[in-house]
């Protein structure tokens, strides 16, 4: 289970494994959405250690759209994540969402 989303310290390697998983976006209703990328946007230096910025973008059901804001994301193996997530629109197979980690 992760930690507070308010202490959580979110690492692209905890991704990774992840992509093709399905995770449960809880807003209205339930709605699937599959993990289909997990990308490295850049080494950055703070606070006197290494940390990376990365983005998710996750693929739900073709038309279910959603407004940008937090939502809880659910998985079985993290359990609950609440991430801001932005809709960046439909591909051939579903809408996109993505939440970028700085």
């Amino acid at each position: 289970m992760m930690d507070d989303p308010g202490t959580a310290q979110y690492t692209l390697d905890q991704f990774v494994p992840l992509l093709g998983e399905i995770f449960e976006i809880i807003a209205e209703t339930s709605i699937p959405a599959v993990l289909v990328e997990a990308t490295d946007l850049r080494e950055v230096q703070g606070r006197g250690q290494r940390s990376r910025q990365f983005s998710l973008v996750w693929r739900g059901p073709p038309g279910a759209r959603l407004d940008q804001r937090i939502y809880t994301l659910r998985h079985a193996a993290l359990g609950d994540l609440e991430l801001f997530l932005v809709s960046i629109g439909p591909d051939s197979e579903g809408m996109r969402y993505e939440a970028v980690f700085t």
